[in-house]
């Protein structure tokens, strides 16, 4: 797999499988990439919707997804100190008080944290491997159904992100972007 360039046209399920997602993970970070806060804080009417509440959104599935259901591992700073009964869309709204920089510092961390998780999860079962967490229905689900999940939430996402980024400054585009 090369996450610069997506999937492989004929790899293995696994390879395929997170070329896709590192695919839509390059796309994401280039719309909300070398904005200030000012552009990571634009909303695109009549959605509330930012760059910077996604970045932050992703960063939290991210930890979620990976290091909670697929490892059974406590989440970190920041998402350990939110009463999420309180505030259940907290990552939404307080991205409005981070900085570029630490959002997408926090994105970018989260995605090295999921990264070493599957890396961590291919070497002890392949994507066959259950998670750990188990859902209201007494089910795990495997590491195939997360990285399917996750590739969803992107793609939804970056859709979202390619019209607000559109409405900041006109960058459009789709594909995989070259460094």
């Amino acid at each position: 797999m090369d996450i610069l360039t997506g999937p492989p046209v004929a790899g293995s399920e696994a390879d395929t499988l997170l070329g896709a997602l590192e695919r839509n993970r390059r796309t994401f970070a280039w719309k909300c990439g070398g904005l200030d806060a000012a552009g990571l804080t634009k909303q695109h009417p009549p959605s509330t919707v930012t760059l910077g509440g996604l970045l932050k959104h992703l960063a939290l599935v991210e930890d979620e997804y990976f290091t909670r259901r697929l490892l059974g591992r406590e989440l970190g700073a920041p998402w350990d100190a939110v009463d999420w009964d309180a505030d259940p869309d907290w990552e939404w709204h307080s991205a409005a008080d981070d900085s570029s920089e630490d959002l997408m510092n926090l994105w970018e961390a989260s995605v090295e944290r999921s990264r070493a998780a599957v890396t961590e999860a291919l070497a002890n079962g392949g994507v066959d491997q259950l998670a750990r967490w188990t859902g209201r229905d007494g089910t795990s689900p495997s590491l195939r159904y997360i990285l399917v999940d996750l590739i969803e939430e992107y793609a939804r996402h970056t859709g979202h992100a390619d019209l607000i980024r559109e409405s900041i400054d006109g960058l459009t585009g789709e594909g995989v972007p070259q460094p």
